[in-house]
């Protein structure tokens, strides 16, 4: 490889970004290691706010596991921007870490779930009707700060109107969905993407059981557990992720990978809950030949970057 921004060193060298609690890679990481090794490339982790990292000694920087910037979110934002070849792009993150993308999203005729937007300092009044409700910050992940709300029950109306509260007077902007039952049966959706000779490429679907049980009462740790199972993805679901990932802004091209997240909404058709750009479980140890793949997508944006 003819490198023109490094110094000749033999192999490529790819910095798979993480976070300190996680300074070894989350475990599903870790599986990309040896596929990568097997094709020459030197990968290690490096935590995203390390002082001491050197992003410019590496051929290509993978956002992975930097799961603790929410509370710092203009600061991840600004480091990304410092960071040359970084994979997914800077702009990228900043679009993607904020959920208000969905508008965009929605605008663009990609079916998404109904979301009512409070911004800080802002107040909010529950609907009149008994429904379900779902109420978390406009950036997080991991199910931080979420909470689901029975509006028929008055001690959830409460709790809702505080949860929104307790956000809004943290400078945070919520977002109000309507929960989606079919989630409690049919599960959630994701799509894996990774990066090919073309563009993206379907990589694998897995499903995630429901997670959220109740009102928000905080939650220990990074984000939590989930019920993962592979999964075979619908023709409707992939026409819905298509049209997802063409109205990326820059476009889809660019991305090494892409997670579209999709729950059937009251219909039966699939909606998007989220598009996960930035730092998505990947869900390698899943589906056979996953790691593989994305050693190989990883290769291919070394390529693209000579």
């Amino acid at each position: 490889m003819n490198n023109h921004h490094q110094p000749a060193r033999g192999k490529p060298r790819v910095a798979l970004i993480t976070c300190g609690e996680l300074a070894d890679l989350d475990p599903d990481d870790r599986l990309v290691l040896a596929p990568l090794a097997a094709r020459g490339v030197r990968a290690e982790p490096v935590v995203w706010d390390d002082p001491a990292a050197d992003w410019a000694a590496y051929d290509l920087a993978v956002l992975r596991s930097p799961w603790d910037y929410m509370p710092r979110r203009d600061e991840f934002v600004a480091w990304a921007q410092r960071v040359p070849r970084l994979a997914n792009p800077a702009d990228v993150v900043r679009w993607n870490t904020d959920k208000r993308y969905l508008d965009e999203l929605s605008a663009a005729g990609v079916p998404t779930v109904p979301t009512a937007w409070v911004g800080p300092g802002g107040s909010w009044t529950p609907p009149a009707d008994s429904g379900e409700y779902v109420i978390k910050p406009a950036v997080s992940a991991g199910s931080q700060d979420t909470g689901r709300y029975d509006l028929a029950d008055p001690e959830h109306r409460e709790l809702a109107v505080a949860h929104v509260r307790r956000l809004s007077a943290a400078g945070r902007v919520t977002m109000v969905q309507p929960y989606l039952t079919a989630v409690d049966t049919a599960g959630e959706t994701a799509l894996l993407f990774l990066a090919g000779r073309q563009g993206l490429a379907f990589s694998h679907a897995i499903r995630k059981g429901p997670m959220l049980t109740g009102p928000d009462f905080g939650v220990d740790g990074l984000y939590r557990p989930e019920e993962i199972t592979a999964r075979t993805a619908t023709e409707e679901q992939l026409a819905v992720a298509a049209k997802t990932l063409a109205a990326v802004p820059g476009g889809s091209d660019r991305l090494l990978y892409a997670r579209v997240d999709l729950i059937p909404g009251p219909d039966g058709r699939p909606i998007l809950v989220e598009l996960e750009l930035t730092e998505p479980s990947l869900f390698l140890g899943h589906s056979a030949g996953a790691a593989d793949r994305l050693a190989d997508a990883i290769l291919t944006r070394l390529e693209s970057e000579t």
